[in-house]
């Protein structure tokens, strides 16, 4: 099934574009950026995104999205290629560097196909988008690494210094620009409709009174993500001791016993039962941003609910450990709201999913430290609505 080719198709401005979407929760946040800056190139044109079925509840009433298709996880390439082929779309802009995505638009004959380098699919794209030269990009550590590290060899002890441009939301942004649009970076965004908000609210009874905090303990990576959950017991209580405040507690279904475990350790320490609020397992994705929303603040590992915090414009705290926030931290990078703590491990980030040794870059971070910052968030915040 042939493309057609793209001699002409690069002339016209499109009217009907195609961005194939990000498979992961985090990364789809941090495309939100390009997405804008495709809007914002392409005003008259009609946007269709393309995204797995799971995460569909994040584009509702987005600015930069007309539309939305879904594929399911077994959905076959060929059978995905008919569907877009009848669409017939000008224009598609290729957000992950997988081959696969890369079949799919030429197998649908879409005439201008755009997306990063990568091996084994350039030749499937019309427009071959170079990494940018300097950036730095995620390598995962070997364990002998990491001991060569923690045993303090000199050429190795020093975090090596990461640009700007090297974080991923930028990857999407130069993609964009390909097409002639802004290259300059946005805050993500997504959109979330006071009425939902306020469905969220009733259902899960999360009254106006408290100020809520946010406790997000889990992270689908793996768990050198993972702050321990004894420590984010710790820091609720000291936070309610201080504030008085709420606590909704979430994570997907997988995180459900997590969840259950902090909830009985809060109750023990004499947390009432009204201002704990247990949502892991228990909310679709669309409810997940509306109660995030209800949040002052998230104290959180480094994972999706993350990203999606940062773009509903909810400051968030976060223990960081095997990986970077200089490559996929969270919001705008720089943004003063956001708290993002590091111990001085000097195998951090590792970018592993388990930690070889023993777990220092994220014991290294005191419960102390992460109750100060979130404090002091909440005083930068104000007083709840």
């Amino acid at each position: 099934m042939p493309a057609p080719a793209p001699s002409s198709a690069t002339d016209v401005a499109p009217c009907r574009i195609l961005v194939r979407g990000v498979n992961w929760l985090g990364d789809a946040v941090m495309t939100t950026p390009a997405l804008l800056r495709l809007r914002e190139r392409f005003p008259g044109a009609e946007i269709t995104l393309l995204t797995h079925e799971k995460l569909a509840g994040l584009w509702p009433c987005h600015p930069a999205v007309d539309r939305v298709l879904t594929f399911a996880a077994k959905e076959g390439v060929l059978t995905l290629a008919r569907r877009l082929r009848a669409e017939r779309f000008d224009l598609a802009l290729l957000l992950p560097n997988s081959p696969r995505s890369g079949l799919e638009v030429w197998l649908a004959g879409i005439p201008r196909r755009v997306g990063g380098a990568w091996p084994w699919r350039n030749w499937l794209l019309t427009d071959v988008v170079p990494p940018a030269p300097g950036i730095v990009k995620m390598r995962k550590r070997t364990e002998a690494e990491v001991k060569r590290l923690i045993a303090g060899a000199p050429s190795d002890s020093a975090r090596p210094a990461i640009p700007a441009s090297s974080h991923q939301l930028y990857h999407y942004l130069r993609l964009v620009a390909r097409l002639g649009g802004n290259p300059e970076p946005l805050p993500p965004l997504l959109a979330v409709r006071p009425e939902e908000v306020e469905a969220a609210r009733e259902k899960f009874q999360l009254t106006v009174g408290p100020t809520w905090i946010g406790l997000n303990a889990g992270a689908e990576y793996g768990p050198a993500k993972r702050w321990p959950g004894e420590n984010f017991v710790a820091a609720a209580y000291e936070l309610h001791r201080q504030t008085h405040c709420g606590f909704v507690i979430f994570g997907g279904p997988a995180d459900a016993p997590l969840a259950d475990n902090m909830e009985a350790e809060l109750l023990a320490r004499g947390v009432s039962r009204s201002s704990l609020v247990r949502l892991a397992g228990r909310t679709s994705l669309r409810e997940l941003c509306a109660t995030l929303s209800v949040c002052r603040v998230l104290l959180t590992n480094d994972t999706g609910p993350m990203h999606v915090a940062a773009a509903l414009g909810v400051p968030v705290v976060v223990p960081f450990g095997s990986t970077s926030p200089e490559l996929t931290g969270p919001g705008l990078p720089g943004d003063p709201r956001h708290r993002l703590l590091r111990s001085e491990a000097p195998c951090a980030p590792c970018f592993r999913r388990e930690c070889p040794i023993d777990f220092r870059c994220l014991k290294g971070i005191a419960v102390g430290r992460v109750v100060t910052a979130v404090l002091q968030t909440l005083q930068r915040e104000g007083s709840p609505p």
